[in-house]
């Protein structure tokens, strides 16, 4: 059993930034971030192991940041330069064995 909780969506004009925060009940071996657009397949926005190796989509490759704390089974996704396209919801999924276990999401809204 692992619960996930994000936190930290909210409303951003375009070349703004948010950090995004997902918090995991025990450690994981992988922590990602994911993001769905209405009308949209849901996407791998970035990952990060237990180990700190990363991948980012190409999409968001030099603007986002995927960091980790492993003491407090925390990741957060630091995201600049964020352009109206990346308006989703955001869901943070830890990898457990061969399972995922995901957060409720949290809405990004990237607008003027």
């Amino acid at each position: 059993q692992l619960q996930v909780v994000e936190s930290g969506g909210g409303l951003v004009q375009p070349g703004g930034s948010l950090r995004l925060s997902c918090a995991a009940s025990r450690t994981s071996s992988a922590m990602s971030w994911y993001r769905q657009a209405p009308g949209k397949q849901r996407e791998l926005v970035a990952r990060i192991t237990s180990e700190g190796v990363t991948e980012y989509a190409d999409s968001v490759k030099g603007r986002f940041t995927i960091s980790n704390d492993n003491a407090k089974n925390t990741v957060y996704l630091q995201m600049n330069s964020l352009k109206a396209e990346d308006s989703a919801v955001y869901y943070c999924a830890a990898r457990l064995l061969f399972k995922l276990y995901w957060g409720q999401g949290t809405q990004v809204t990237v607008s003027s």
